[in-house]
């Protein structure tokens, strides 16, 4: 043992030992060099730092970089205006450098803004849009910025301008047209009108005012412009907004039925029947379910979902004519008005179309939604469509008091359908439906192409007798022209849909646009007319509904967009005001 601990000790001293040597002998080296070798090594040593710490300088940034392009929005590039159009219908525009450059300055803007506070970029990154690719979409934008400019200039903060008078109209004194409008703004890139009505909306915007308002038309409109907006920017002020105005609607659910009110003063809570009728209209009771749903599902507020969603269980008990709803519903008693008429037209129209709708927001999981949908579109088939025998128009008719007449009268509004019965095939619902909508579709062409303006009436009646007869005809009551959305609405659906026939279709939503520019424009702004059968005698009605820039303007520049598609219609279902709503669940 003794043995073994002095060759271990022994050992360990000539480590230490030969350590020593090896120091002394490099600091004798170090000492023999002369001033200038010593040098050289200096600045080689120096170097070498200098190096190392290049290499990692450039590490750090490559992965700053990738954690910034995880959590940032992507820009494309690929189809920003330059400065000057090609003036070819349809025609392709190429980038340039200021245009790009334009982009990224708007980019930066955002990311910039004073309330980018409000906006989730982790979870939920801001949407972005090219703007207008193409001198159709050019023309529809610019289009837009005339009505905006008069709006701006004679109605801010009012709810709809009155172009020819130069003044404006309250209705619920909430800004309608400004809400209404912010989407359509940015989708269309207009990034200068979009940060004013912003700004307006985020200082001047409340709901604490002792006015009544209608519980459907405020919450497609306002509800639903502001959700639609809140999800394209993820800017949280719109979503504060939105609940504001959803908690203070809540009163028109307090009925033993569920069916809610159809009006509510803002600022009491106050809810009641209409002035003119002790019923809800039906379509406006199931046509808020889209807005109330997803304000839950934004806020994890389950309230709003809850109201909603009781209407459509109520609605989906109630005893219907082959699953087609009469037009009115009593909030007191829960049923439907006797004897009211059947219609796709007004008062009923949009109770299919957010059958379907809910449906699918609700990702295909509630099979009633389905099932009343397919049930009412087989109904309407059996007891609604007719043709006339002179062209063989499909037309949807109405079905009159107790003894069911068919009366061969069509709502304009009506001509949502085709788009609807596309967006059902496109979800797998029957493949024939296609065919009734591209049928339909020819019809409400026809409404427009016949008349002298090139622009539809507010209704018009079929020929069911005389094959010599014209197919359609328009009572001088029915002549009007509101500025409507709903067949644009259905050429964007359809062309999406069949893309095999885009090109007809946005040459029927050309003549449109260029019927409007004709006579409907004017030197404030755009104006409803009262006439469409007379070119020389159109008698403007003098007021530009807030539903042209948010649906009509959007809808024709959406129709006429190039193959790059930026909003899709798997990822979105668009409300009764062309509002957008996120499909989650």
């Amino acid at each position: 043992m003794f043995k073994n601990r002095e060759y271990v000790s022994l050992l360990v001293a000539d480590q230490d030992n030969n350590s020593i040597k090896s120091k002394r002998s490099i600091w004798r080296l170090w000492n023999q060099l002369s001033r200038l070798q010593r040098t050289l090594l200096y600045i080689i040593l120096i170097l070498g730092i200098i190096i190392s710490l290049y290499i990692l300088s450039n590490i750090f940034e490559t992965e700053n970089n990738k954690l910034i392009e995880k959590h940032s929005p992507i820009v494309e590039f690929n189809n920003v205006l330059p400065q000057s159009y090609s003036t070819k219908p349809n025609s392709k525009v190429d980038v340039d450098n200021n245009a790009r450059q334009g982009v990224v300055q708007v980019v930066q803007g955002v990311l910039e803004h004073p309330n980018n506070q409000n906006v989730n970029l982790k979870d939920d990154a801001p949407k972005y849009f090219t703007g207008p690719t193409n001198t159709r979409q050019i023309a529809v934008v610019n289009a837009f910025k005339h009505a905006w400019k008069g709006y701006k200039t004679f109605a801010w903060g009012h709810d709809h301008l009155k172009p020819i008078s130069a003044s404006y109209s309250n209705w619920f004194g909430v800004g309608l047209t400004i809400i209404d409008s912010l989407d359509t703004m940015y989708i269309m890139n207009l990034q200068e009108e979009y940060e004013e009505a912003r700004e307006w909306v985020e200082q001047k915007l409340t709901f604490d005012i002792p006015n009544d308002v209608n519980l459907f038309e405020i919450t497609i409109r306002v509800l639903g412009g502001l959700l639609s907006i809140y999800h394209l920017t993820s800017d949280k002020m719109y979503l504060d907004k939105a609940r504001d105005l959803g908690e203070r609607l809540l009163p028109c659910f307090n009925t033993d039925s569920g069916i809610p009110y159809s009006d509510i003063n803002l600022r009491t809570g106050l809810a009641h029947a209409p002035k003119w009728s002790p019923d809800s209209s039906t379509s406006e009771v199931t046509t808020i379910q889209l807005e109330f749903r997803d304000l839950s599902r934004s806020t994890g507020d389950s309230r709003f979902e809850e109201v909603a969603s009781k209407i459509s269980d109520h609605v989906h008990e109630l005893p219907k004519k082959h699953g087609l709803v009469p037009i009115f519903i009593n909030a007191l008693s829960g049923k439907f008005r006797q004897y009211s008429t059947i219609t796709m037209g007004a008062r009923g129209d949009s109770y299919y179309e957010y059958l379907l709708k809910q449906w699918l927001q609700t990702g295909k999981t509630i099979d009633y939604f389905r099932d009343d949908y397919l049930q009412a579109m087989k109904g309407a088939q059996e007891v609604l469509m007719k043709r006339t025998p002179a062209s063989n128009l499909l037309f949807i008719g109405e079905l009159l008091g107790s003894d069911d007449n068919f009366k061969p009268k069509m709502d304009h509004l009506t001509c949502y359908l085709s788009g609807t019965l596309a967006l059902g095939v496109h979800n797998g619902l029957p493949r024939h439906h296609l065919s009734i909508a591209e049928d339909l579709l020819t019809t409400c062409y026809q409404m427009y192409a016949r008349q002298p303006t090139f622009l539809a009436p507010e209704i018009a009646y079929f020929n069911l007798q005389d094959k010599t007869a014209a197919d359609l005809y328009v009572k001088s009551g029915d002549s009007h022209n509101l500025l409507r959305p709903e067949f644009i609405e259905s050429l964007w659906y359809m062309a999406e849909i069949v893309p095999e026939n885009r090109t007809r279709y946005q040459e029927w939503g050309w003549k449109i646009f260029q019927a409007f520019e004709n006579f409907t424009k004017v030197t404030n702004g755009y104006t409803s007319i009262a006439n469409v059968r007379n070119i020389k005698q159109t008698r403007p009605l003098d007021k530009m509904e807030s539903f042209f820039l948010a649906e009509t303007l959007k809808y024709l520049y959406l129709l006429f967009r190039d193959e790059n598609q930026e909003i899709s219609l798997d990822e979105y279902v668009v409300n009764s005001e062309a509002h957008f709503i996120p499909i989650k669940f």
